[in-house]
């Protein structure tokens, strides 16, 4: 059969009919009682795209508000339903391992083509292998192994509801735009949509062989099927930007776009530090995590910037991508580059209370949807987080520290001066030297921090504290960003301000412990409400404050007794909240979940108090629950239950994987462990006491960048002692100073 896919004709915007909704996309509306699992699901992602089916390749019933193909924030797919004669083809194996292909395979018994009733088998193999570059390609193979030729029939169902991603997340709207009748060709089937904003909104199935039917939903092939002698189909789903663009036709055959898709990804992974154990399970992780960093990437008008993750984060975060890049500049500068320059571009420049945009604050959210455009909601981008301004400080000096670039930071520090003055004349609400937060937007987030829902922020007994509210790891974030930029302006000739600056921390320091401390709990309390009364909830938010130096010593080592407990470490990690707080619900989002990322900053915070020995469960726990999951990738986030005698923690519902500070979060844990303290501008490289995890005894660390070298090193574990050897240095040369425990 001829598999070349030919154009179809082009189709003129005139021949555009509206229609309701139920006849435009074949179904009333969006049914999110079907949400499932996301690590359950083949997710496939590039750039603008991402694809989330069921374990069949589907996405049914339709309307699944779990599943769907979506292009800039619009669900552009959403029914997708392979049928065939035979009856339901039985699931044998489905996987999508790589980020940008699935591969399922199905089978067909031969109860409907004369076998027995009493012994049947599996006679006509399915394979359906998918690509998703600049649009979802499938190629679907059907095999006859039975002795005689059959009629067969194949048919895929479809239809585009054109949702936006907040809409398919729960988002009540008042009203929907215009939906056309379906465009109709022999060889293609065309969806559109015009949006309230006036945009119109288009996909297309294009078929390479001309199907025996083509319907408004449906497209059906009939044909002759020989023992042994395969039936090849192929089809593509074309968003909007293609279907009228100069790059309509694909560019090269299937194969070939794959095998550049590898390619692509074989580079990256070449072009990043390489981390390699005597565990293969738990190298296995860190090259999926490697992988899936890549995935993330998206691009905004010709700038990249890491994504925070799939399916409901596929866009660009602050708090998330500035995470993402601390917690991998071992891995790739790349990422941290593009995340510090994206977010500089996007700096606020206005005080606007709908989007709580102020001059000088750095980005929460930024969407490309309808609802976005529209003004529905205010991430054009959304302005609404605590913790990104100090965050984008610290990212800054971390890149000079890893990089030692002077161009690059400097050419940032207009923007780093910008953030500065926000922090003191807008983050400070009340003038009391702390930062608080009380959203301006009636459709902004009321909680601001990365516990950003609804009740992310309780008192012990569920109740939710008045802002304005000031969260304890924000404190140690603002404290932490004025010391890195003292450093830096020491560094590029102003003394004056570095001092400023200094004596700013040190006052921020001594009100952070005199107003958050607790000394009964040996901890500090998770926030200060509207009134300046304290939030005495355990959570592993005041763990952030390890990495960002503000206890001292005496109460560090209390903190890391509190954060090891049975009732913050489950086991599978430390939970957000304390088993013993009556708000505690290991299924619920932030109060008492674990998060990887937040999990990976307490690690490496108490390995800078010298309390590695301590991080090392934490280390042990998430290897565990990273070697337990599908490809062996780490979510967002699992529930906080006791580690019993499963092989992995408890899955939560709607967490995102892959997921971009989740990937990351091994990265930090492994610089944690291995004490990694870079000094690119003074070309040195300090390893502070290093102490594998019990599960490793060897690490392999090649090609990782120190300003402009490359250095390999080994650490061997002995016993209780674990020793560093220095292999190699490429390029400049580097200073190393081994610090052995």
């Amino acid at each position: 059969m001829d598999r070349s896919l030919a154009p179809p004709p082009t189709l003129p915007v005139v021949d555009l009919v509206p229609v309701p909704m139920e006849q435009a996309v074949g179904y009333p509306g969006i049914q999110c009682r079907h949400e499932s699992n996301v690590e359950g699901h083949l997710v496939l992602t590039n750039d603008r795209l991402f694809l989330v089916l069921d374990q069949r390749g589907d996405i049914t019933p339709a309307g699944n508000c779990g599943l769907g193909l979506f292009y800039d924030d619009t669900r552009i797919l959403s029914h997708y339903a392979l049928r065939v004669a035979g009856g339901t083809a039985g699931l044998l194996s489905s996987e999508a391992l790589r980020m940008d292909s699935a591969l399922v395979d199905l089978a067909v018994d031969d109860s409907h083509f004369g076998g027995e009733t009493w012994a049947v088998q599996n006679s006509i193999h399915i394979r359906r292998s998918m690509l998703l570059d600049d649009r979802l390609t499938e190629r679907l193979t059907l095999t006859n192994h039975l002795t005689a030729p059959i009629d067969y029939w194949v048919e895929l169902a479809v239809g585009a509801d054109f949702a936006d991603i907040f809409e398919v997340r729960g988002w009540q709207r008042p009203a929907r735009g215009t939906f056309y009748a379906p465009l109709l060709t022999e060889r293609s089937i065309r969806f559109a949509y015009r949006g309230r904003d006036g945009q119109l909104v288009q996909s297309e199935i294009a078929f390479a062989l001309p199907p025996n039917e083509v319907h408004a939903h449906s497209a059906r092939w009939l044909f002759r099927l020989e023992p042994h002698r395969p039936v090849v189909l192929e089809w593509q789903v074309l968003p909007d930007a293609l279907i009228t663009g100069a790059h309509r036709a694909a560019p090269g055959s299937l194969d070939q776009r794959r095998t550049r898709m590898r390619a692509r990804y074989d580079r990256w992974a070449s072009e990043c530090t390489r981390w390699n154990t005597d565990v293969e399970e738990f190298n296995s992780a860190l090259a999926q995590a490697t992988l899936d960093l890549r995935a993330l990437f998206v691009d905004y008008d010709g700038q990249h910037v890491i994504s925070a993750g799939i399916p409901w984060y596929s866009a660009a975060f602050g708090r998330d991508s500035i995470i993402t890049s601390l917690q991998t500049l071992a891995v790739n500068p790349k990422i941290t580059r593009d995340t510090l320059a994206f977010l500089a571009r996007h700096q606020g420049t206005r005080e606007d209370p709908f989007t709580e945009e102020q001059p000088g604050r750095i980005m929460h959210e930024l969407r490309r949807g309808e609802m976005a455009r529209a003004g529905e909601i205010p991430h054009v981008p959304y302005y609404g987080t605590i913790d990104a301004t100090p965050l984008f400080l610290i990212l800054l000096h971390e890149a000079w520290r890893w990089t030692g670039d002077e161009g690059f930071v400097r050419g940032l520090l207009p923007n780093a001066a910008r953030a500065l003055e926000w922090i003191d004349r807008y983050g400070d609400l009340d003038g009391d030297g702390l930062v608080e937060y009380a959203s301006t937007s009636a459709k902004g987030l009321a909680n601001q921090g990365w516990k950003d829902s609804r009740d992310g922020v309780p008192f012990p007994d569920g109740t939710l504290p008045v802002p304005p509210i000031a969260l304890i790891e924000v404190q140690g974030y603002v404290y932490d960003a004025k010391v890195r930029m003292a450093s830096l302006y020491d560094a590029f000739g102003e003394p004056e301000r570095a001092e400023q600056l200094r004596r700013q921390a040190a006052q921020l320091r001594e009100e952070i412990v005199r107003r958050f401390w607790l000394e009964h709990l040996g901890t500090f309390a998770l926030a200060l409400d509207g009134n300046k009364a304290p939030v005495p909830t355990v959570t592993s938010n005041a763990g952030h404050l390890l990495w960002s130096r503000v206890p001292d010593a005496a109460q560090a080592e209390r903190m890391a007794g509190v954060l090891l407990r049975p009732d913050m470490f489950s086991g599978w990690g430390i939970r957000t909240l304390s088993a013993a707080e009556p708000v505690y619900n290991p299924m619920s989002y932030h109060n008492g979940s674990v998060w990887p990322h937040d999990n990976a900053i307490i690690a490496l915070g108490l390995s800078l108090y010298g309390h590695t020995r301590a991080a090392l469960p934490v280390c042990s726990a998430l290897h565990d629950a990273a070697v337990g999951m599908r490809y062996h990738r780490l979510p967002e986030l699992y529930c906080g239950f006791q580690r019993a005698n499963g092989i992995r923690p408890v899955l939560y519902p709607v967490s995102c994987s892959p997921q971009g500070w989740a990937a990351g979060a091994l990265f930090m844990l492994l610089q944690a462990v291995t004490g990694l303290l870079p000094d690119a501008p003074a070309r040195r490289l300090h390893i502070r006491e290093p102490l594998l995890p019990p599960f490793i005894h060897e690490l392999l660390i090649e090609g990782l960048c120190i300003g402009g070298s490359r250095i390999a090193l080994q650490f061997t574990r002995r016993g209780s002692r674990t020793l560093a050897n220095l292999l190699d240095v490429e390029g400049d040369s580097v200073h190393v100073t081994i610090e052995l425990a």
